[in-house]
Formats: structure tokens, C-alpha cells, sequence
């Protein structure tokens, strides 16, 4: 199956650590929900500790050998699968993600998805990404750089833009 005929577009939020992509993903969520958007959100786990935790009965019937476990509530329905070749994002997005306007990924520095970097001057002098990679930079400097820059609080702004580019390859 070719991923791209089912997936949503991706867009990956890239920055060092403890500069900000949570907290932009936070404040961008109601934005693109406002405009109508489905958004799909991919946080990338970089440990082979599973997300859900030891000791929970979740976690337990997966030891188990369940290949499926869903939590459910009143408030949530949570889904844990173990799957082989979950590091094929492509192919993970393609099975969950399907019906979904936008896929925002949290890391995936190096997957070949336009990035929205985040920079903080305080972290760093220089950007993790080439500004051909980029979608838009949220940044609290000023670069020499014909791509989109947006303040780290202007997350209408960045919703704008990327309602805008969905709606350019919509066309």
C-alpha cells in the first residue's frame, strides 16, 4: 500500500530539547481546530520503554501478548499496539491517521516532511534544519532567510499558514 494515497499531510515540529515544541503544538491545536482542521498529533518516543505504565492493567495485558489494548473512559479512549515496524512513520500514519486534515509530528528532525522549527537564541546560535527543509521558523530572533518567521507566542499566525498550505495542495 503507498502510504501517500491514505496519509494526511505531515508537518514535523523540530527543536532542541527544552525549547518549546510542546508548548507550540498547545498553543497552534486550537488554532487549526478553530479553522475547521482535523489535526492528528505524533509525539516521537525516542526510548524502547513502552508509553503506557508498567503495573496498569494496560500495560500488563500487553505483556500479556495482547497485539490491541484500548483504555476507555468517560473522557478518552487510549490505544496501545505493539506493531512491527512501527519505526516506519509513513506506515504507522497511514494506519491511524487516515481522515485527518494534518499530522503534526513532535521530533522527526530527519524524516523528509516539511518543519516548522522552533529557536530559541538562549539554546542555541544556530538552526537544526536547512531553511529548504522548512515550512516556517517560530523563533525569538531574526534570520536572513526568505522563510516564513513567526514570534514563539503568534501561533495564530502559524495556523494561518498552515491552513493556507493545506489549502495550496488541496489545489
Amino acid at each position: 500500500m503507498d502510504p501517500s494515497a491514505t496519509s494526511p499531510p505531515i508537518i514535523s515540529i523540530v527543536a532542541r530539547s527544552q525549547t518549546g515544541k510542546t508548548t507550540l503544538i498547545e498553543a497552534l491545536l486550537p488554532e487549526l481546530k478553530s479553522a475547521g482542521l482535523r489535526v492528528a498529533v505524533v509525539k516521537h518516543h525516542h526510548h524502547t520503554s513502552s508509553f503506557d505504565t508498567p503495573g496498569k492493567d494496560t500495560h500488563r495485558m500487553a505483556e500479556a501478548g495482547a497485539d490491541l489494548v484500548l483504555g476507555i473512559s468517560p473522557v478518552q479512549v487510549a490505544t496501545f499496539s505493539r506493531e512491527a515496524g512501527s519505526d516506519d512513520l509513513d506506515a504507522v500514519i497511514a494506519r491511524h491517521c487516515a481522515g485527518y486534515d494534518v499530522v503534526l509530528t513532535e521530533g522527526y528532525k530527519r524524516g523528509n516532511y516539511p518543519k516548522i522549527e522552533v529557536h530559541r537564541a538562549e539554546r542555541s546560535t544556530e538552526l537544526l534544519c536547512s531553511f529548504d527543509e522548512m515550512l516556517a521558523l517560530v523563533t525569538d530572533g531574526e534570520w536572513d532567510t526568505s522563510v516564513p518567521q513567526f514570534g514563539l507566542g503568534d501561533a495564530p499566525g502559524l495556523a494561518r499558514l498552515i491552513a493556507d498550505w493545506l489549502e495550496d495542495l488541496a489545489r
